[in-house]
């Protein structure tokens, strides 16, 4: 009883794996196989059926064949959207807009024009990585604007460029405290400048306005005495700037402080420069002095690594 059992459990697992192979040979057949019809009508049922890697491997077989014959266009399309669906933006948007290059009048041009711009706005990584693909898919995008200004997706395309400049706004300022954080105050003060000015309309404004206040009070504290009162001076304008320009801030306390301790600096760096005039001796120790103190080293060149909360 048992043996028969055995064997008939057998004789299943059998059947079952030869219904298995027929099924991947059927398929590895067909790539095999010269007709193309074939291929092509099998590679759309696949596609259709969401089956993209089969679907893929037939295209792929197909694309040079069918380039200048007729149905190349529908392939094509087909193919991109493949690769889209897969998930492989790299490939897909290069196919796309080969797409709209090759077929320019076709009536899915603009579409394939729009998805290739897409590709890039979904490969641009988080704020805290290079942007390269992040600049390349606000220019692919404003092209396509440029290119189908009455489209109806170009307010899907302007909505997208937006959240990819909030994304080059959020790394500006991110990388612009780092440089405060590091106590790489001179950049800092700098970063900060260029984060306004790059970003004029920017959310973060306010905070950016009073960091470049304490960063520069900070500049000023580790430069050598001769330098110290310009650049206390610098913080206390930096200060008079911020109260005028955000009169009910929550960093107003804070402002007064760092004006205030800013102003004794200056005052106390003036007065040793009067001592200068009258003690060659201290002076001349003062002249051998860096213009500034040692500082942990910039974060340029570090725009690929995560930046630390």
């Amino acid at each position: 009883m048992f043996k028969k059992q055995l064997h008939i459990i057998s004789g299943a697992l059998l059947l079952l794996l030869i219904a298995f192979g027929s099924c991947k040979s059927k398929y590895e057949k067909l790539k095999a196989s010269n007709d193309n019809a074939k291929k092509y009508s099998e590679a759309v049922k696949y596609y259709n059926k969401k089956d993209y890697s089969k679907a893929l491997g037939l295209f792929e077989d197909l694309v040079t064949l069918y380039r200048g014959r007729q149905g190349a266009e529908d392939l094509y399309y087909y193919y991109a959207y493949t690769n889209y669906k897969l998930k492989d933006y790299a490939s897909a948007r290069y196919h796309f807009k080969t797409f709209a290059d090759t077929y320019p009048s076709s009536p899915r041009a603009e579409e394939c024009r729009f998805i290739a711009a897409y590709c890039f706005y979904l490969d641009s990584p988080i704020y805290s990585l290079d942007q390269e693909n992040t600049t390349k898919a606000i220019e692919a995008l404003q092209l396509f604007i440029n290119l189908y200004p009455k489209s109806d997706r170009v307010t899907e395309a302007s909505k997208l460029i937006q959240n990819l400049r909030d994304k080059l706004e959020r790394k500006a300022y991110e990388n612009a405290k780092l440089y405060l954080t590091i106590s790489d105050y001179q950049a800092a003060v700098i970063a900060f400048n260029n984060t306004l000015r790059d970003y004029p309309d920017t959310k973060y404004a306010e905070e950016l306005d009073f960091l470049t206040i304490k960063a520069q009070y900070e500049y000023a504290k580790v430069s050598s005495e001769p330098k110290q009162e310009e650049r206390f001076n610098q913080a206390i304008s930096y200060a008079d700037q911020f109260t005028e320009k955000y009169p009910s801030s929550t960093y107003s306390k804070q402002a007064t402080d760092l004006k205030q301790s800013s102003e004794q600096g200056a005052l106390k760096a003036k007065r040793f420069m009067a001592q200068l005039s009258v003690n060659p001796k201290l002076a001349e120790k003062v002249a051998k002095k860096d213009t500034t103190a040692t500082h942990p080293p910039s974060i340029k060149d570090r725009d690929n690594q995560k930046i630390p909360y």
